[in-house]
């Protein structure tokens, strides 16, 4: 028997998948607006992402899914999904539970602005790595 109640995934075809079926994925707070991150989602993430109403990426160097704050606890809420104009680029706009996106325990991945020829690093660490995921822990998560 057909489970009636799927979410329909027709509208995965409309995405212009890159040659290794991915596309990049940005995490904006829904809040705020801020740019929290960029990861990339397979079909399965995608779907997965819109049926669990939270933000789960794929992950090139582990060849795997993740879901966002699997060992961190840094779990992203996603409260609209948007598409570029181009099918190319997908927008997720999340609550980002813990306030800290980045493995390195800053708010957000994009900390570093350039000043004079320089990467400055213009947002502080919330908290240690070491303290979010142990010495041996997964920082990617």
């Amino acid at each position: 028997m057909q489970d009636t109640t799927a979410i329909p995934t027709d509208w995965l075809d409309e995405i212009k998948w890159d040659d290794q079926g991915l596309v990049p994925a940005i995490a904006q707070d829904a809040a705020s607006g801020d740019i929290l991150m960029m990861a990339w989602m397979n079909r399965e993430a995608l779907a997965l992402t819109v049926a669990e109403n939270r933000a789960i990426y794929w992950s090139r160097s582990r060849g795997k899914l993740w879901r966002k704050g699997e060992s961190s606890g840094h779990v992203q809420l996603v409260s609209e999904i948007r598409l570029d104009c181009d099918a190319d680029v997908i927008v997720l706009k999340v609550d980002q539970l813990g306030d800290i996106a980045c493995h390195t325990g800053r708010r957000s991945c994009f900390y570093r602005r350039l000043e004079n020829g320089d990467w400055v690093s213009v947002e502080p660490v919330l908290k240690e790595p070491d303290a979010i995921y142990g010495k041996q822990g997964d920082p990617s998560a």
